[in-house]
């Protein structure tokens, strides 16, 4: 009988409180102190020396000195020429997919009316200029680039900014082709052959050429950084989150699936397996009433594991501490673990699902049945697949529209509005020791709001009382 892949947590008979239920989740450990001292020099270094440090770093760091640190435009335009017609069929229909979603999720300006000549208004204004960051490292993402894009687009942010490392095997530091043929698609032509913490830097310093082809300024600082990558790239943008919008500060990726017995053992393993291809650190987790189903997924995974292309990888993180299965004693209590456990993707895989979807308060995503697995999500489901990590979902939600806008209130009051408050504002003011709010407000009603001798005579007169 081959070894279980998967650590068993067992939750049966347990009464367990809301503490100790979410300190019973698997959690991937994160080393943050360590890359905290490795990345503040790298921002400090890129904030001094712009462009001259982003291309040593990138010698240090991705083994290749890139020739352009911004991507000439005719590069970008080439990529696409060389992009294999299936794929470029993929990418633009997940684009097109991604819009058609993105074009509803953009909410809508509105007021209310609260008295005569009392309205407080609503805008949502686009972020300015966003820099988007695009990993690359095990994978190549140019699905970031368009769930990253997309929204910002139709969000209206005026100024798009990407960054993402260059190639190790293209002569002349580029990214990779297929990053760089997305980017046409979809118009962006700022791109920077730039990868890793010194990207986070160049986007919320901004960075001055130091050779003739970067010209006087390499990068404008941006108003807000987007995208998932490392623990480098995640510690970088929550040092420079005092000054510069940021997303969120990912940590590994992970799947939660909960399932009953009605659910298919070999495809709950390819879920996971799929998910575990990601990275040594991502983490997956069952939660079911069924010892049953348990034991087939981990007979599934002792066959599939070794026959995946990235086995050892796979197996380090099916194995890790990050991902368990987790027994319970019914549906109520598997829902509620995973509610506990707030997955960035949770998979629905139960023979009443959308009941159970009903039941859901904590998920970056909700893929409901056996024919919504995570990738769907990942290419082109239209959703987006930036989303919270690390139990951040109970608070958090995933990228889109909202992310690159503002809601900025407008209060319009006019005279009649203002003078039917005014003796309550001033009230409030005073109770508050604050009386020269008030007296702002009288101000514009009553001669002389420091005479407190007559200043209730003036607002009698002034038809404030």
């Amino acid at each position: 009988m081959s070894e279980n892949i998967m650590r068993i947590i067992d939750l049966r008979g347990k009464n367990l409180s809301r503490a100790e239920l979410l300190a019973a989740m698997p959690r991937a450990a994160m080393g943050t102190s360590e890359a905290t001292d490795l990345v503040r020099p790298i921002l400090d270094d890129v904030k001094e020396r712009g462009a001259a440090a982003l291309r040593d770093f990138e010698e240090k760091f991705d083994h290749v000195r890139p020739e352009h640190l911004r991507v000439p435009k005719e590069a970008i335009e080439a990529a696409v020429e060389t992009l294999d017609p299936e794929v470029r069929s993929a990418i633009e229909e997940s684009v097109r997919r991604a819009r058609a979603v993105a074009a509803n999720q953009v909410p809508k300006d509105f007021h209310t009316d609260l008295a005569p000549g009392a309205r407080v208004a609503e805008r949502w204004i686009p972020i300015q200029r966003v820099g988007l960051y695009v990993p690359g490292g095990k994978a190549v993402y140019p699905s970031s680039v368009i769930m990253n894009a997309v929204p910002a687009q139709a969000a209206g942010v005026e100024s798009l900014a990407i960054a993402t490392p260059p190639a190790r095997d293209d002569a002349q530091g580029l990214p990779n082709k297929t990053i760089l043929a997305t980017c046409a698609i979809l118009g962006v032509d700022e791109v920077y052959a730039v990868g890793g913490a010194q990207a986070i830097a160049m986007f919320a310093y901004g960075a001055k050429g130091s050779e003739p082809q970067d010209g006087d300024v390499l990068c404008d600082p941006v108003d807000k950084i987007t995208g998932p990558g490392n623990i480098f790239v995640a510690t970088a943008k929550s040092l420079v989150s005092a000054f510069v919008g940021i997303d969120a500060v990912a940590g590994p990726t992970e799947i939660g699936i909960i399932a009953d017995e009605t659910a298919t053992p070999s495809l709950v393993a390819a879920d996971f397996i799929g998910q575990a291809e990601h990275d040594e650190l991502a983490g997956s987790v069952l939660f079911t009433d069924s010892p049953e189903l348990a034991e087939k997924v981990q007979e599934n995974l002792a066959y599939r594991v070794p026959r995946t292309e990235h086995a050892e990888r796979v197996h380090t993180s099916l194995s890790g501490t990050q991902s368990a299965i987790v027994l319970t004693d019914g549906l109520d209590q598997s829902v509620d673990a995973a509610n506990a456990y707030a997955a960035e993707h949770l998979e629905i895989q139960t023979k009443d699902a959308d009941a159970v979807v009903r039941r859901i308060k904590n998920a970056g995503a909700i893929f409901r049945g056996p024919y919504s697995p995570v990738p769907l999500g990942d290419y082109m489901s239209g959703s987006n697949h930036v989303l919270p990590t690390g139990g951040t979902a109970r608070f958090a939600a995933g990228l889109g529209v909202h992310t690159f806008m503002k809601p900025v209130e407008v209060i319009e009051y006019d005279e009649e509005g203002l003078k039917a408050l005014a003796a309550r504002i001033n009230a409030f003011a005073v109770s508050e020791d604050l009386p020269a709010h008030g007296e702002c407000v009288l101000s514009r009603f009553v001669e002389d709001p420091y005479d407190k001798a007559t200043l209730r005579e003036q607002e009698k007169e002034a038809g404030l009382l």
